[in-house]
């Protein structure tokens, strides 16, 4: 019975330390300052288990409300000893944009993290 018992603990640790189980990249802050009459800098926060060059958040998106990609912050490797971390973009919106979406993707999982819409500033 022990060595059944030792023999589940170790693949549970054995999962629980690959990157498969990393889980999806979270947006967990935003932050957005205009900056010029239809120009805003934002700053976006992100969570993810990197786990090395094959599974690390790689990029983040801002989406108007409809679903269209008004920007993409490509994020060029893993910040395994850096978490959460936070990288900005300028990014011009159309005018009648009031909100927006903002997601994260990682290299394996690809999008379905947690999002968030925010207010853009008048």
């Amino acid at each position: 019975m022990r060595k059944i018992l030792a023999l589940v603990i170790c693949g549970f640790l054995i999962m629980a330390s690959s990157p498969v189980l990393a889980g999806k990249a979270d947006v967990i802050d935003v932050k957005v300052v205009n900056v010029d009459a239809d120009v805003y800098r934002f700053s976006v926060t992100v969570r993810h288990d990197d786990s090395g060059w094959d599974h690390y958040a790689d990029r983040w998106d801002v989406l108007d409300m409809e679903g269209n990609n008004l920007g993409t912050r490509v994020l060029m490797h893993p910040h395994e000893d850096e978490q959460p971390f936070t990288r900005s973009m300028t990014l011009s919106l159309p005018m009648h944009v009031k909100q927006v979406r903002v997601r994260a993707h990682d290299k394996m999982h690809g999008y379905g993290g947690a999002e968030l819409i925010v207010k853009v500033p008048q």
